[in-house]
């Protein structure tokens, strides 16, 4: 190995080592500062272990009721976001890059959008049609801007299809509805699943629109904000440490899972 090669080895090593210092290294202060029995959290102050701050967590009942409110807000958002985001996406498909790029930009312009607008302007809307601020807007304002991510993906998964196919389930006698059943809705599968994906994380996380949204319901991200102005306590960490948790049990349940589709493919 020449010596220039060598420096580029160690540059790259080097900067791996940045990169995942970055990335896991406030994660792993987190972590500990949720097991240290010391408040506010810390870890230059040690108290020695204890799983007291779980205990509180489990306790909280505006916790696990915003919990609550933020699981039922994000299914509500991929049963509306992933149907609209489709619409756009076959219609923008269907009219061409030329008629579509007027809606096109109307379609993605809740992207550009600060959250807090599309917040207010979503409980000043509805509540001329006698709708109060709370969950129902909550739902209302994500699924406005939610529904341009799952558009754009949509897009891009149809450009890849062959509308051959569809034009000769036609030639054949099937309706549009049943070419559509039959040959688009498989292929959009794997989209469909991602985008639910994206959709629940997106809102799940979501706090601009939320808190202008939501009126006097609070979701777990808007009330661990409205804590975080009198100062962090450990009991955040605790609700991070089991995120933690529950996303790698996801990640290697969903990891097994496509090895064995593999192992399955393979052995046909």
């Amino acid at each position: 190995m020449t010596r220039t090669a060598s420096r580029s080895q160690a540059l790259l090593h080097l900067y791996m080592a940045l990169f995942f210092a970055y990335m896991f290294l406030p994660l792993f202060v987190m972590v500990a500062a949720g097991f240290n029995n010391y408040s506010p959290p810390s870890i230059t102050v040690w108290q020695g272990l204890t799983l007291r701050w779980f205990g509180d967590l489990w306790q909280d009942t505006r916790m696990w009721t915003g919990l609550a409110n933020s699981l039922i807000i994000a299914a509500s958002v991929i049963a509306l976001s992933l149907p609209m985001g489709l619409s756009g996406a076959l219609l923008l498909s269907k009219l061409g890059s030329r008629s579509g790029g007027l809606l096109y930009a109307i379609l993605v312009s809740p992207l550009l959008t600060p959250g807090l607008i599309i917040g207010i302007s979503t409980v000043m809307f509805w509540r001329h049609l006698g709708v109060s601020a709370g969950i129902v807007t909550a739902i209302l304002a994500q699924s406005a801007f939610i529904s341009s991510y799952s558009m754009l993906m949509f897009m891009a998964r149809l450009q890849r299809q062959d509308t051959t196919l569809e034009e000769a389930a036609l030639d054949l006698g099937a309706t549009r509805a049943q070419a559509f059943r039959r040959i688009t809705v498989p292929f959009l599968r794997p989209t469909i699943i991602t985008a639910a994906v994206i959709a629940f994380l997106q809102s799940f996380e979501n706090y601009n629109t939320t808190i202008f949204s939501i009126g006097g319901r609070h979701t777990l991200v808007t009330e661990i904000g409205a804590r975080m102005r009198f100062g962090m306590s450990p009991m955040i960490n605790a609700i991070g440490i089991l995120f933690i948790v529950v996303t790698v049990i996801c990640a290697v349940g969903w990891a097994i899972l496509r090895q064995r589709e593999r192992r399955a493919e393979t052995a046909k």
